[in-house]
């Protein structure tokens, strides 16, 4: 190991002068969740012991604040803690008899809160109230459980650490965990930590400085003794040798939709690959199939990736895959029958969350992007775990009743209850074309605040990265992707159809938006401007169409294509003899393809706006004057003129647009296909007949 690979102090004395004893766990908090060597995404908790004023006496008060259920230590703010009462929490232990009492001692850990915090207490608050130091930690960092997931852990805890660091065998948290704890930290005051079995590292100090030097310094402790004693080669070797990066990325490709549209009937998955260093070491090794099956050994992983995963050849399609894929959903249906009790929660998604693939790498599906990758990162974690517990002893997963326990708790389920209904489009993955800008745009928002991923797909590479950047800052970065399309190229089509697969692990909604439009009358339209709005709104649309269908029927989970066309494609205007052609044509192709695609329930729908002028790219200068022109008023009285024209005397926005799309790609559409939709306030020659 390389002092680079080490943990570096990022503590800055300067700023941390400037915080109070709060702010200061805070500030400690974000740098230990900001390093991935050091705890996994929502993992670990951190707290301190503050003295408050009492808003009802007046008097001091010790207070406990400790990261509240829920809540990632990385990014968390100061509304993340919990605070309770240490006097309260101390008067806990009074009450408590025994084990079947844990549940019914976090419930009462409501009693304990200080000034009305509206955080929920987590399941390890008395762990961190119970140590008889100011400051903890406790963090999930790979090398320490390396350490606690051994066989013979205890005794490496020794050998590695010395007289300062404790350890306690595997208990599941709560109340008498935390007693167990304090006791053994009170009563060896050399004590700088502790490793818990099968779990992670707990250490305290004095000040929040010195906890957060000692949480790195235990850490390094523990990462360099194993990489000097961990057996080489790593999981005995290499079984089978990866195969090219493009070979992985095709396999991936294929892959990826096939699982996902089998495992998607009943609730949309997104989805994530990686070929990390790590996870084609392990995938590849000879010991894949002897530690896969052995599951996770910290609650965390598993609770985010599942009892076990499911390796997956390569190579395997169609029955093969259709009987892996059924066997994993047959075995968790009968761990759960083995190990349920009366009163556990109902049986969950029975479908794998990580697939390891010898030669290729790790896919990963969930209900939403963000957790697929979380689950990813959590997997290449207990990959980790494992590559430095079966170096120097023997890993040892959690015993499958405990492991159930955890997974199937009943606080855990509440937890689960508390967190917000699921979005109309979660898990669901869209393409928008033309979306960087106008009408693609809005679509895209509104597809994003409906819980969609989306790729958009535009030709205009720098508008498409600051839409994309503005996006991923409100929706999340995990959930919007770009790709650069040229619509007319068929070869960047089916590219960025493969990006979007790549990118999320399938497809849902296909929104064929792109387009221009070049005015004049008929005898002044030139064969390159025909040639120009041919190429975009009839080539572009069949290409992007033909791939979106290709994929979604590969795919085999039914799925939604909206047309965007226009008025002109109803009832013809002057002087848009190309543009009303071609826009006419895009509705027949459109019902052409929900012919095809209802066999396979993929429907395909046609949304036609009207002078829809603020924000679109189609509504070019030489357009508008164009248009002005033709109806003998100035350009600036388009938008009057348009909104006087209508039925409804309104003006018609992208964001209206975007409404009807959203109609469509949802499922309050469900059973319509072939269908058009004029968004235009009521243009009475536009009505449908």
């Amino acid at each position: 190991m390389t002092k680079d690979l080490l943990l570096k102090s990022l503590w800055d004395d300067a700023h941390a002068k400037s915080l109070d004893e709060p702010g200061l766990l805070l500030y400690r908090s974000n740098l230990l969740g900001a390093d991935l060597r050091i705890t996994n995404f929502g993992g670990g908790n951190t707290s301190a012991k503050v003295m408050h004023k009492d808003p009802l006496t007046g008097e001091d008060v010790e207070v406990l604040w400790v990261k509240g259920s829920g809540g990632d230590i990385g990014s968390m703010k100061r509304d993340g803690f919990a605070t309770l009462y240490m006097s309260k929490l101390n008067s806990l232990k009074t009450l408590y008899k025994g084990l079947d009492q844990e549940d019914a001692m976090v419930h009462a850990l409501n009693h304990c809160i200080f000034d009305l915090n509206p955080r929920a207490p987590s399941i390890d608050t008395c762990l961190h109230g119970y140590v008889p130091h100011e400051h903890v930690d406790h963090v999930h960092s790979d090398a320490v459980i390396a350490i606690a997931a051994s066989a013979d852990s205890e005794k490496l805890t020794r050998e590695i650490f010395g007289e300062e660091m404790g350890y306690l065998p595997w208990q599941r948290p709560g109340i008498d965990l935390g007693i167990k704890l304090g006791k053994l930290a009170a009563s060896n005051p050399k004590l700088v930590g502790v490793v818990l079995g099968s779990h992670g590292l707990f250490t305290w100090g004095a000040t929040s400085k010195s906890c957060y030097d000692t949480t790195l310094r235990i850490i390094n402790v523990a990462a360099t003794w194993l990489d000097k004693n961990v057996k080489k080669p790593v999981f005995k070797g290499a079984a089978v040798e990866s195969l090219t990066p493009a070979e992985r990325q095709a396999a991936a490709l294929r892959l990826m939709p096939d699982i996902r549209g089998r495992i998607s009937k009943h609730e949309h998955k997104a989805g994530h690959f990686t070929d990390a260093p790590e996870v084609l070491e392990f995938v590849n090794s000879k010991q894949l199939a002897e530690l896969a099956p052995l599951g996770t050994s910290c609650p965390d992983h598993f609770l985010r990736t599942k009892i076990r995963p499911l390796i997956v050849p390569h190579d395997v399609e169609g029955a093969a895959l259709d009987a892996l894929l059924a066997g994993y959903v047959a075995d968790y249906q009968a761990y759960y029958d083995r190990c349920k009790h009366p009163d556990s929660p109902p049986i969950r998604d029975a479908n794998a969350v990580i697939y390891l693939v010898p030669r290729v790498g790790l896919l990963s599906f969930a209900k939403d992007k963000a957790t697929a990758r979380v689950a990813s990162e959590f997997y290449i974690n207990a990959i980790n775990v494992m590559r430095g517990a079966s170096g120097v002893s023997k890993y040892m997963g959690l015993p499958e009743q405990e492991a159930f326990n955890i997974e199937y708790w009943l606080l855990e389920e509440a937890k689960l209850k508390r967190m917000p209904k699921p979005k109309s489009l979660q898990g669901r993955v869209a393409l928008v074309t033309g979306g960087a800008s106008g009408i693609g745009a809005a679509i895209a928002e509104k597809l994003l605040a409906e819980g969609a991923c989306v790729a958009l797909a535009d030709i205009d590479e720098k508008n498409l990265a600051s839409t994309r950047e503005a996006f991923g800052k409100r929706f999340g970065h995990d959930n919007v992707t770009g790709v650069v399309m040229d619509v007319t190229r068929e070869e960047a089509v089916v590219k960025g159809f493969a990006d979007t697969v790549m990118a999320f692990g399938g497809l849902d909604i296909v929104v064929n938006n792109a387009g221009i439009a070049l005015a004049a009358p008929v005898e002044d339209t030139t064969l390159a401007m025909w040639e120009r709005q041919m190429s975009i709104l009839g080539t572009g649309y069949f290409l992007v169409g033909r791939e979106g269908f290709r994929t979604l029927k590969r795919q085999n989970n039914a799925g939604s294509m909206i047309f965007i066309s226009s008025k002109n494609g109803v009832i013809p205007s002057a002087g848009t003899s190309a543009y009303g052609s071609i826009k006419a044509a895009e509705i027949h192709m459109g019902r052409i393809m929900a012919l095809e695609g209802a066999p396979h329930g993929i429907r395909v729908n046609t949304v036609n706006p009207d002078a829809v002028l603020r924000g679109s790219k189609i509504m070019s200068e030489e357009f508008r004057r164009s248009r002005a022109e033709s109806l003998k008023i100035k350009p600036d009285e388009l938008d009057e003129h348009y909104r006087k024209r209508s039925l409804l005397q309104r003006s018609v926005y992208p964001e209206d647009i975007a409404e009807a799309v959203y109609f469509f790609a949802s499922d309050l559409s469900f059973k319509s296909t072939g269908n058009m939709l004029n968004v235009d306030a009521g243009h009475l020659a536009s009505f449908t007949r």
